[in-house]
């Protein structure tokens, strides 16, 4: 890709912009069509106040908060790598950081806002999550406009607007993108939000907490069952890690095998590590040993202080598929691992891991398989 392709084209100015995890010679962008028309949009249509309140929702990686910084939008994701990404585009166009307000997921929001922008999720769930927390942050006057590609929004989008904020009204579809716009409608009756959601996880007694944008938020996932079917057990005082942990089932039934083991939990997603510490607690208490950490993978860990590490990693970002995020995955652990320590690995078996693994550890072996996944034991 030409490095202009990397660059950011709208009514606002134009923006030199990047995805996190940077690659070599990265093919895509780090921002698509609906950013573009939504910008287009706001310049020639809406045209908001210089004290407009602006918030931002699922700004992928801050082409939105960097466009629009001249308004100190207040920016909400549940990605970690979304807000780094905003910080480091701000400061590659010149931007302070202080410009844009970063929030997680769970930060509770504050005042009232006269514009809101959402780019459509991948989860149905998780913008019922956002627009129950919005909800109350509206008045008549608020301008609410979802954004993203026609693929992403589906009727469920449209009717779950309705429902949750008030009567829509759609764009034409350009460069297969679409807006869809959404007047608040304060005598609607909305309901309580039902996230976090519970359920009790099977042949054990523990109750589970799974907030919106969790994977399988309503029951065991058939990967992380054949998981935990197969943990190690280990003696003694022993440190594992969770890595891209999600609600943090494989760390809890680890540190149940391994009584003394102390367990660190590494998601970049704010809600799934708010979920793992939740069922950590419940399972546990407060007298277990444990850590969270809201993170880019195993970056900020120290350097040979993992015995072992449990992993599944993700084979998408958002709404785009590769092996890129598990790789480095893989080649982190390799660093943070101790001599002897052990990387474990689920995956699909057409994803074939064991290539990548075997460039990195000197020894590789599979611990199970059935028709769809494969776990497999990583050394040096």
């Amino acid at each position: 890709m030409e490095a202009n392709d990397h660059i950011l084209r709208a009514a606002q100015g134009e923006f030199k912009l990047s995805r996190l995890p940077k690659r070599p010679n990265e093919l895509l962008r780090a921002f698509d069509a609906a950013d573009e028309y939504l910008l287009d949009y706001i310049a020639g249509c809406l045209q908001p106040t210089t004290d407009a309140r602006v918030l931002l929702l699922n700004d992928g990686f801050g082409a939105l908060a960097v466009a629009l910084s001249a308004w100190q939008p207040f920016a909400m994701s549940d990605s970690y790598l979304s807000q780094q990404a905003t910080r480091l585009n701000l400061l590659a166009n010149g931007l302070p950081e202080a410009g844009v307000h970063l929030l997680s997921s769970l930060t509770p929001l504050e005042g009232v806002f006269d514009l809101v922008l959402i780019k459509a999720p991948k989860t149905l769930a998780l913008l019922e999550d956002q627009l129950l927390r919005i909800r109350p942050h509206l008045t008549e006057t608020s301008k609410v406009i979802v954004a993203g590609m026609v693929k992403a929004l589906p009727a469920s989008v449209w009717k779950l607007l309705e429902r949750l904020v008030g009567v829509t009204t759609t764009s034409l579809a350009k460069k297969k993108a679409r807006l869809i716009f959404a007047s608040p409608d304060l005598g609607l009756v909305i309901p309580a939000n039902p996230y976090p959601l519970y359920y009790t996880l099977e042949n054990t007694g523990h109750r589970i907490a799974n907030h919106a944008n969790v994977f399988s938020r309503d029951s065991l996932d058939i990967g992380t069952r054949f998981f935990i079917q197969h943990l190690p057990t280990y003696a003694g005082t022993v440190d594992i890690v969770d890595l891209g942990c999600g609600n943090g089932l494989v760390g809890l039934m680890a540190a149940e095998r391994s009584p003394e083991a102390r367990v660190l939990f590494i998601d970049e997603s704010f809600m799934a590590v708010a979920s793992a510490e939740e069922n950590f607690r419940l399972a546990f208490g407060e007298g277990r040993m444990a850590s969270f950490l809201v993170g880019d993978g195993l970056t900020a860990a120290e350097p040979a202080s993992a015995d072992a590490i449990l992993c599944n990693p993700p084979f998408h970002q958002q709404n785009t598929i590769g092996d890129h995020i598990a790789v480095s995955m893989f080649k982190e652990s390799r660093r943070v691992l101790k001599r002897n320590g052990e990387l474990w690995v689920i995956g699909n078996r057409h994803l074939n891991y064991h290539i990548t693994l075997k460039r990195l550890f000197s020894k590789v072996s599979p611990i199970a398989n059935n028709a769809k996944f494969v776990i497999l034991k990583a050394s040096y």
